[in-house]
């Protein structure tokens, strides 16, 4: 299993039962000769498999988001490595800069050609503040436009890998338009002729996940979240303090689970126990799979028809005190 540090609060029982471990095998010689060395190390082993279970079994909505935010979970550019090949970045929004909060370019998912795009963090302190903290400003929306539009001349499907905090809201970014480069994109992804799939690998930040989300599908991995406010930003707002951060993620409804059930994500990829971050190369390949399957039956439906129930699949959303109207309930896809 892959070694991951960083362990978060709830994670604890299991730290200490590792450390027990590890302690018990690096000095067997300091342990009383009665006890059954083999026998006491299977136990340990044992009670550290249940705890693990008893903890990744029942995460709550606030416990989700932490994971979703953990630092060594697997961004879009681990991601491009593993489940993609032939990956040739493009640079620039032809208009101001290059938002490396940004990133995207040609690429092949087995022999399909694809182009894929995604918001991307840093690991360190000099990658953030390169990567903007994966928050981009107008020229990453701008450029993600430019590659999208770029995709559909050339019928390319499009992928997108969703992971941010939100929108970069600085005054330059303001000065720059975020808003209407936002706006731009929802409207041009709801008229692009090839298939949208869009993942949510990590965070879904509102807007700022929004302007490279409309897609044909939606899919979310387990412990990944989408939401319209971080559960911290709603907590300071409804309960003035922002140590409400769980209630806020509970009331919020923003996990994976949820998401499906008010149908604003079409499909949950399973994560390793634990998260993505426990096993990178195991999580790249199912998002891969899961990928692959879901084009194929995209690019098994006409053009036409594909639009049509993108437009019927975003109409139906939002409407759960009334009822929904007439003929916008989107229809399933063939299976894949």
């Amino acid at each position: 299993m892959h070694a991951v540090k960083h362990q978060l609060d709830f994670e604890k029982p299991i730290l200490e039962l590792q450390r027990k471990l590890d302690d018990l095998k690096s000095h067997p010689e300091v342990h009383p000769l009665q006890v059954n060395f083999e026998a006491e190390l299977a136990g340990i082993e044992g009670k550290i498999a249940e705890t693990r279970r008893a903890i990744y079994m029942n995460l709550t909505a606030w416990q989700r988001v932490q994971i979703a935010r953990h630092p060594k979970r697997p961004f879009t550019l681990d991601y491009l490595e593993r489940a993609f090949s032939d990956f040739q970045e493009l640079h620039g929004d032809r208009l101001y800069a290059d938002d490396r909060a940004m990133v995207g370019g040609f690429a092949r998912l087995d022999q399909r050609k694809v182009m894929v795009l995604g918001t991307q963090k840093g690991r360190d302190t000099k990658e953030n503040i390169r990567r903007n903290f994966g928050s981009a400003h107008p020229e990453g929306y701008r450029k993600a436009l430019r590659l999208m539009r770029l995709a559909n001349k050339f019928g390319l499907p499009i992928i997108t890998l969703i992971d941010t905090a939100g929108a970069y809201p600085g005054i330059g970014a303001e000065e720059r338009h975020i808003a209407e480069a936002i706006a731009v994109n929802l409207r041009e992804m709801m008229v692009l002729a090839v298939p949208v799939i869009a993942v949510v690998i990590g965070e879904g930040g509102s807007g700022g996940a929004l302007g490279i989300g409309v897609a044909d599908r939606v899919l979310i991995l387990e412990n990944a979240y989408y939401s319209v406010i971080s559960p911290e930003g709603c907590a300071a707002i409804l309960w003035k303090e922002r140590s409400a951060a769980a209630k806020a993620a509970e009331a919020l409804r923003i996990t994976a689970q949820h998401l499906l059930e008010l149908g604003l994500a079409d499909e949950i990829v399973p994560e390793p126990m634990g998260g993505a971050h426990h096993d990178p190369a195991a999580m790249a390949a199912t998002l891969k799979d899961h990928l692959a399957r879901n084009l194929e039956a995209l690019l098994a439906i006409p053009a036409e028809e594909r639009l049509r129930l993108r437009y019927a699949k975003y109409r139906a959303q939002g409407h759960f005190a009334e009822k929904k109207p007439p003929g916008l309930q989107p229809e399933p896809l063939p299976p894949g």
